[in-house]
């Protein structure tokens, strides 16, 4: 299936200059998203997972239907303040400041195998935060899954040695 064909190109999205790739256009898609989710799990199969994370928002879309595929458990990556419970935390940069995310303590127990998954991987401070939070967690990192990669940017380079699995390249 070409996953190219269902994802939306949007120019000057969310300021000029920026193309933005939009996912929605394929989650609507009905045989798009199982061949998605399907393909990650068959990508992903070999690694011995215990757990998919996945980082608020769109990382949920994937993540979630992604771990029941794989008869594992589902762990929220969120902005500060969403979770109720003690949490560790990572903060990364952005183009203008920083950001942070958390994840709850009790999540999972050391040494967890753990993939990471996310709608797409450009600069990588994202998913290189989220390795982070594992790393505090006691955990494995066994991989990354992106439907998207925006190669131009880099970000695999930022990522800890671990298999990337994506689906589409830009």
């Amino acid at each position: 299936m070409d996953l190219k064909s269902l994802i939306r190109d949007i120019p000057d999205f969310p300021k000029p200059g920026i193309l933005f790739r939009d996912i929605t256009t394929l989650l609507r898609d009905p045989q798009g998203l199982s061949y998605t989710i399907d393909s990650l799990a068959e990508k992903c199969s070999a690694m011995s997972v215990d757990y998919v994370v996945g980082m608020e928002s769109r990382g949920f879309i994937f993540g979630a239907p992604l771990a029941y595929k794989m008869g594992i458990g589902f762990i929220p990556v969120r902005k500060p303040g969403k979770l109720p419970g003690a949490v560790h935390f990572a903060e990364y940069e952005l183009e203008y400041g920083v950001d942070r995310l958390e994840m709850h303590r009790d999540a999972m127990t050391s040494g967890s195998r753990v993939l990471i998954v996310d709608d797409l991987i450009a600069t990588g401070g994202t998913a290189a935060a989220t390795a982070k939070l594992l790393e505090q967690a006691g955990c494995e990192l066994v991989g990354f899954a992106f439907i998207i990669e925006l190669q131009a940017l880099g970000g695999r380079q930022k990522l800890p040695d671990v298999p990337i699995v994506t689906l589409v390249e830009y």
